[in-house]
């Protein structure tokens, strides 16, 4: 419609094509009135799932659910079970490109990516790195595994390299240029695209082990040794010491990469301590009253502290920069 020279037109009778042309392409003029839910994501890391050879679900993803229930109404929780299963992807090794060239590991990784035929990844599977980014809050709940983490757990903090400066332009390297990234590494450039991918985060960590259940005999010494003259159990530097040390490279690789771990929300216990392995099941540990309120403990000082932090800023920026770069072209065709 032709209006005529000089006339007003009154707000919100322009045609609607004249309006949308005025709304900005790169940020939406719509904002919320309300400030977003408080996101948390909990881990479950032991190795054992119900559908796999073990035939039942361990104690981290009891404790996991025990956890989930707790969160406050409001929050959005989200968990996981990273647990083996037949027919399910594993954890991909890394690669250790960031021996190579710090540029050369790529954030998100992509020396694997999503729905793989040849290298299935369960990172990528189940979007893992764009759940860390989208939470303000981990809560990675595990066993002590011969005085450390998990072999699932620790893969999934090796494939975490990158979040700590890892090269957010694989274009620059052509994805997976060796000398291009040591090139880029050397540059000017380089200091101004490496940073922290998952900065101002909070990560929990709980690990729980069986003090050698019933196969020591009353002095820390296993008791089906042959050669027990070998060696002194009491000098172990973890035995009758702080057991949580088991998870402090993990604790120190989040800290490191610019992510908050209280020593409040670092904790480990006992169970089935004495006991043969077949008496220390999921439905048994919640019988323990000492080792559930360390637990439960845990639990409340995480709820406190995440409330009192509040949100991580950018969340939505960091989580669009953790999509895949890898098998991009299948994304676009299928």
């Amino acid at each position: 419609m032709l209006r005529p020279p000089g006339s007003v037109v009154l707000p919100g009778t322009e045609p609607f094509a004249a309006r949308c042309a005025k709304v900005p392409e790169d940020k939406s003029p719509i904002e919320p009135v309300e400030p977003r839910p408080l996101r948390v994501l909990l881990i479950a890391g032991s190795q054992r799932r119900l559908h796999s050879c073990p035939g039942l679900d361990s104690k981290a993803r009891a404790l996991m659910q025990r956890m989930a229930a707790a969160m406050p109404a409001g929050w959005q929780t989200d968990t996981e079970d990273i647990g083996n299963e037949h027919g399910k992807p594993r954890i991909q090794s890394c690669n250790a490109c960031v021996s190579s060239s710090m540029a050369l590991c790529v954030w998100p990784c992509n020396c694997y990516g999503p729905r793989s035929d040849t290298q299935p990844d369960l990172m990528w599977d189940l979007d893992l790195y764009g759940r860390l980014a989208r939470a303000d809050a981990w809560a990675i709940i595990g066993p002590v595994n011969w005085y450390g983490p998990s072999s699932n757990v620790k893969a999934m903090f090796d494939r975490l390299v990158c979040m700590n400066g890892g090269n957010p332009r694989p274009d620059l390297i052509d994805k997976k240029d060796t000398l291009k990234a040591q090139a880029l590494e050397r540059s000017p450039l380089w200091r101004e695209i490496s940073r922290n991918h998952l900065s101002g985060r909070t990560a929990a960590f709980f690990c729980y082990g069986d003090d050698g259940a019933d196969e020591e005999d009353g002095n820390g010494m296993p008791a089906r040794l042959e050669h027990p003259e070998w060696f002194n159990a009491g000098e172990h530097p973890m035995r009758g010491g702080d057991e949580r040390l088991a998870y402090q490279g993990l604790v120190w690789q989040c800290r490191y990469s610019d992510i908050e771990v209280p020593d409040e929300l670092w904790a480990c216990t006992v169970f089935g301590a004495g006991k043969p392995y077949a008496d220390d099941q999921a439905e048994d540990m919640v019988a323990e009253r000492e080792p559930m309120k360390v637990f439960d403990d845990w639990v409340k000082a995480f709820i406190s502290h995440a409330q009192a932090k509040g949100p991580v800023p950018g969340v939505k920026e960091a989580e669009r920069a953790a999509e895949s770069t890898t098998n991009s072209d299948r994304k676009k065709t299928g």
